[in-house]
């Protein structure tokens, strides 16, 4: 792979968490009028019809037996993530679902190897991912003055993460039939909305149009369908395409990193001592696993360069 588009998939990636780092703003503003579940669904529809818009021709596949594989990544990437990590916020602390489902590069590490048959991650990999979570754990402790465990909220973050992980490793695999990543990212949706459908009756759904008139919560809206979802996602398929499912999770870990600075410019929130060195740790992390001595997916990777 030539440097340009090395460099162009570690944009990407960059770019998609410095938003995705700030989206807390936006759901807590949405929050007073909004269930989770409403914003969920409400994002990724917005996102969907912006999809159809900026790209409006149908994906013709090559081979039938893809859709599986697109129907698991929408539901893993899109039902089961944010679902999953929203109900564990129901049961455990916001710090404790952070430093959990910040393990995802490790899981996303594990399944390269057992599914894409890539070679066995590196020394580099594994001190990156201690480094990374030693600071996330300060990071998002610098609060708190002990950590306290829910078996139920943890389990469900861990399961967060691990279908994170496993949406990175299926994008990885429909991009490697050549397809458009617009449009790999469009059909992930339809089936993630598909598969929330469902859940919609079992939750605090209510049909109150009126709320859309708000100019704040249309706004927020329009941020997370549009910025966070339909272009982060694109982004977000597209570094995978460059740097391979692998590197690309490994900048999930700087997702606390861009919440503490934005907390701190946004919200005027002091940053702790803590919260500083766990900034500097998870930075740490992220460059060593990033050092060119990582195992990158080798054999995992057929696309053309």
């Amino acid at each position: 792979m030539t440097h340009s588009k090395a460099f162009a998939g570690h944009l990407a990636a960059l770019f998609c968490i410095l938003v995705w780092g700030t989206t807390f703003i936006s759901t807590k503003v949405l929050l007073r009028a909004f269930s989770p579940v409403e914003i969920l669904f409400i994002r990724f529809l917005l996102g969907y019809i912006a999809l159809w818009l900026a790209c409006p021709r149908l994906l013709r596949l090559t081979d039938r037996r893809q859709e599986l594989l697109f129907a698991c990544a929408g539901l893993c990437g899109v039902t089961l993530y944010f679902l999953l990590e929203n109900i564990a916020l129901t049961y455990t602390f916001a710090s404790n679902v952070g430093v959990i489902v910040a393990i995802s590069p490790f899981f996303a590490g594990l399944l390269a190897f057992w599914l894409l048959r890539a070679e066995r991650p590196g020394v580099n990999f594994f001190l990156g991912f201690v480094a990374a979570m030693l600071g996330i754990g300060l990071i998002s402790f610098s609060g708190s003055t002990q950590l306290r465990l829910n078996p139920v909220g943890d389990v469900l973050a861990i399961l967060a993460g691990l279908s994170w992980a496993g949406y990175s490793i299926l994008t990885r695999k429909l991009m490697a039939f050549g397809y458009n990543s617009l449009l790999v990212t469009r059909r992930c949706f339809f089936y993630g909305l598909l598969f929330m459908l469902p859940a919609l009756p079992f939750m605090d759904v209510a049909w109150k149009p009126e709320r859309l008139a708000d100019f704040s919560n249309a706004a927020n809206l329009l941020f997370l369908g549009l910025g966070a979802s339909a272009l982060c996602f694109v982004a977000w398929t597209f570094a995978i395409q460059r740097l391979g499912a692998v590197k690309s999770c490994v900048y999930i870990y700087l997702v606390p990193v861009v919440t503490v600075i934005t907390a701190v410019v946004v919200l005027h929130e002091r940053i702790t001592l803590m919260a500083a060195g766990g900034t500097a740790l998870t930075l740490l992390g992220l460059a060593i696993s990033e050092m060119r001595s990582f195992s990158v997916l080798k054999k995992a990777e057929p696309l053309r360069r």
